[in-house]
């Protein structure tokens, strides 16, 4: 899998990313053509070698007029349905952004998507950044985005509003649910901008995985600190996983003061929300307390959400959150005719690549019930059909390639408890 991971040692801001995605290797050409595409008067974009902290770098310089224009989320769409030159999926990606930070701005001054002003990232500089990024990210062609955790800094920033304290509360309203690391700058490190390529682009957060480098990218920030290189790097390159394995995310609560009624209406509810497994176990807490441990594993990107159902259905005050990779055999959808109608499961291989025909239990359920016969005679004139027809000159040929990610019911039991995932936030850069 090919995969960007974002070092934002130093926070994370539009200029920089667009600086760091050309750095890494994207066209600045087609990144400017596009931008040229938005029709925006007299508006230059250049990318330049510099030098921060001792590294060498790419930077990034807007030239414009002036402008006093406060544009709302509407005129950000006209301006970006006037291009000829965006892709539908580069269209997709600044409108996802320019959304994110409406809503973010929309809450904190009580306003709507639609009414909200956008102030500094309605100006032309941040429309370039934006859109830029949304270019770079969509010719990149990864498809998966890591981050490390994001400093914000601290301290006292001007914004249009007044003096407030970093992060502004915009950035901090993008940064819900990111986790924030802790970096001693008294400076804006994680702008808006930045913040909702963050929360938008951002598939998952850890520390750098293992993967193959092909390419690493260096945008520099302008602003400069005495002892840190003010510079995000993108790592870009193929994520080191072994065949037939993906990643998946656990998250796990103990629960010592509820029904088991609620428990399994919320187990029901996360396997209709996408979760990939959903279990409980029997658990003894402090003072041997009787409990019951609740997992769920679920594909990174659907985390979120679920998480948001257990803290919603459970009322529990903390869920802890692991990434895990797990070793899956090759599968694909395969149904058998049998005598009662037909049976739909799974072909999948053994250890010794024999193929083994595993029936669904809906399908079962519903021939067994329509055809007023047991469930175990269904299971098992499908098991039959299935080794008739791979002794027959039609057998069916597996793919190994083929390893489908839906409700797979695996169980991953690496749990750890003591890892909490904190749902800290942070901020950086000037668009």
């Amino acid at each position: 899998m090919r995969i960007a991971y974002l070092d934002c040692s130093t926070g994370i801001s539009g200029d920089m990313t667009l600086a760091a995605l050309v750095d890494a290797g994207v066209s600045a050409d087609q990144i400017c053509a596009g931008i040229d595409s938005l029709g925006l008067p007299d508006v230059k974009l250049t990318f330049s070698s510099t030098m921060k902290g001792g590294f060498h770098a790419t930077s990034v310089q807007i030239d414009h007029p002036e402008q006093h224009a406060h544009r709302h989320l509407s005129d950000i769409v006209k301006i970006l349905k006037q291009s000829n030159q965006l892709t539908a999926k580069q269209f997709e990606i600044s409108l996802s952004l320019f959304t994110a930070i409406a809503s973010a701005e929309a809450k904190v001054h009580g306003s709507t998507i639609d009414q909200v002003h956008f102030h500094e990232v309605g100006a032309i500089d941040s429309i370039v950044d934006i859109v830029g990024v949304a270019i770079g990210f969509d010719l990149l062609g990864v498809e998966q985005v890591i981050s490390s955790p994001v400093p914000t800094g601290f301290g006292q920033i001007k914004i249009d509003h007044g003096i407030c304290t970093v992060p502004a509360p915009g950035t901090a309203e993008l940064l819900k649910g990111i986790p924030l690391a802790d970096i001693p700058i008294e400076a804006e490190l994680t702008t808006p901008t930045g913040a909702a390529i963050i929360s938008t682009l951002v598939d998952r957060f850890s520390m750098i995985p293992p993967m193959t480098i092909e390419e690493i990218g260096y945008g520099a920030g302008t602003k400069t600190f005495p002892e840190r290189a003010n510079l995000l790097r993108i790592f870009v390159g193929e994520l080191a996983t072994k065949n037939n394995t993906d990643n998946v995310t656990l998250l796990e609560t103990n629960l010592d003061d509820i029904s088991g009624e609620i428990i399994g209406y919320t187990k029901q509810k996360l396997l209709e929300s996408g979760a990939l497994d959903v279990y409980s176990s029997a658990i003894q807490m402090k003072k041997d307390r009787p409990a019951t441990l609740l997992s769920v594993i679920c594909k990174p990107e659907s985390s979120d959400k679920l998480e948001s159902i257990l803290f919603q259905e459970t009322e529990t005050l903390g869920i802890r959150r692991h990434q895990l990779q797990r070793s899956i055999r090759p599968r694909q959808k395969h149904t058998v005719k049998t005598a009662w109608g037909h049976v739909e499961g799974k072909i999948s291989l053994t250890q010794h690549q024999q193929s083994q025909f595993t029936p669904e239990y809906e399908s079962c359920a519903l021939i067994a019930v329509e055809q007023g016969v047991s469930l175990r005679t269904i299971y098992r004139a499908a098991e039959a059909a299935f080794m008739i027809e791979s002794k027959s000159s039609n057998s069916p040929n597996l793919n190994d390639a083929n390893v489908p990610h839906d409700h797979d019911h695996d169980h991953d039991h690496d749990h750890d408890h003591d890892h909490d995932h904190d749902h800290d936030h942070d901020h950086d850069h000037d668009h």
